[in-house]
């Protein structure tokens, strides 16, 4: 098979499909700046502090730039908050009270996310622990649209949060644009203005020009070392909503009766402006990686989602591979072409807070950094890959071509259907 002429076919499908990325990216781009300008981002706000981190202008003031951007009231953006994980858990524990029910609308959660609530294994702390029952509804329509009247009607009188998770995670469902949460939001708030409506936002920032809490969401949680931090923020997470919801996660924060004035950053602020700045562009970038993906595996007759051609609601591409074989070829390939760690061979193992064992592609320059170009999957039918990020398209056209150079020389490379010769 001619791998260079297979991509070259599938890049020129998606030159339609990119042209549209690219004037979201400049949409987004003017977002950003006019949030900077607004709150007169300067040099003096890259300044670290130390200590208690008492009137920490950077850091009170990249806050106010996030709570822009998602058009809130309020914002936590901290370094202190070590992974998207730990953000949705720290919101969680702070809008939730024992007794309460936790219910969530896009069925089970991101495997990480089941361990917080107590759902598998027995991690201390877990809010099962404290007293908080769950329930989930599924998905209509083959797991593409929320279910408002099964939610409707799986509320209780104690429920206190109803969870939308926006990315498929490791599940093959469709992911969640904003506009698509806004019946549910709304119906919701009008029998139940007291419920709290949470949204994990990981890989879904800046992928339209509007974010869920534009639509009603109490709060929008998600990390930094993903869409928002532009490959530039080091560690951290954000999450913005309203004063109520914000109010109450700060106390979880640090201690009620301190909340969120307090907490120092030793080292620059400016990687997380500088991120945030870029992330419009870098979220583009992969985007069109994620794009040229589905697109060369659908020529290859794989099923992908979304394809290359459908709106998109984060910067996850699922390929469904089939078998354990071309799945620990494709993500082995796509480590050999990554700036770092290129020689390393990912193999499949127990992977924290997962069921499965799990192989994962991830040479980043910053540890776990999803926005930067990375594959993984839990080794279990249908033997999906996620790919996910890409710094540069350039790169991941690269690693592409790598993934597959690596699934044929393992002989796990299916001949395509439409006529293009073996080599």
């Amino acid at each position: 098979m001619d791998i260079s002429r297979l991509i070259f076919q599938a890049e020129q499908d998606c030159q339609s499909v990119f042209s549209a990325l690219e004037e979201n990216e400049l949409l987004n781009t003017r977002r950003v700046l006019s949030a900077f300008r607004a709150e007169d981002i300067a040099a003096r706000h890259f300044s670290p502090t130390t200590g208690y981190g008492y009137d920490d202008v950077g850091r009170d003031a990249l806050e106010r730039v996030f709570a822009r951007l998602f058009g809130t009231e309020s914002a936590i953006v901290r370094p202190s908050v070590a992974c998207g994980t730990a953000a949705l858990s720290l919101c969680l524990f702070g809008l939730l009270l024992p007794g309460d029910h936790l219910l969530s609308a896009t069925g089970a959660p991101y495997d990480t996310m089941e361990t917080v609530i107590g759902l598998s294994g027995n991690a201390p702390g877990n809010l099962r622990e404290m007293g908080v029952s769950y329930s989930q509804v599924e998905m209509a329509d083959g797991q593409t649209r929320i279910d408002t009247e099964g939610v409707l009607k799986a509320l209780r009188e104690n429920t206190r949060v109803v969870l939308i998770q926006r990315s498929r995670g490791y599940a093959w469902r469709a992911s969640l644009r904003p506009e698509e949460m806004k019946e549910m939001i709304e119906r919701v708030h009008a029998v139940r203005p007291d419920v709290f409506i949470m949204v994990d936002n990981c890989y879904g920032e800046f992928i339209t020009d509007r974010e869920p809490t534009h639509f009603g969401a109490d709060i929008c949680v998600g990390s930094l070392i993903k869409n928002p931090g532009g490959g530039l923020a080091p560690t951290g997470a954000y999450l913005a909503g309203t004063s109520r919801a914000v109010g109450r996660i700060e106390a979880r924060l640090t201690a009620p009766g301190l909340g969120r004035e307090v907490g120092s950053y030793a080292a620059s602020y400016q990687p997380f402006y500088q991120g945030l700045f870029l992330a419009p562009h870098t979220v583009a970038q992969a985007l069109k990686t994620a794009v040229l993906a589905a697109r060369v595996f659908e020529l290859l007759g794989m099923k992908t989602t979304p394809s290359f051609d459908a709106p998109r609601a984060d910067i996850i591409q699922a390929i469904e591979l089939g078998a354990p074989d071309r799945l620990i070829a494709f993500v082995q390939g796509i480590q050999a072409a990554s700036p770092i760690d290129g020689s390393a061979v990912p193999e499949p193992w127990d992977m924290p807070g997962y069921t499965d064992q799990v192989i994962m592609a991830a040479g980043t320059f910053v540890s776990g950094a999803s926005i930067e170009l990375s594959a993984d999957a839990p080794m279990r039918e249908p033997f999906a890959v996620y790919l996910q990020g890409g710094l540069t398209y350039a790169h991941g056209k690269i690693a592409l071509q790598s993934a597959l150079e690596k699934m044929r020389k393992a002989g796990a490379l299916p001949l395509p259907s439409f006529g293009f010769a073996q080599t």
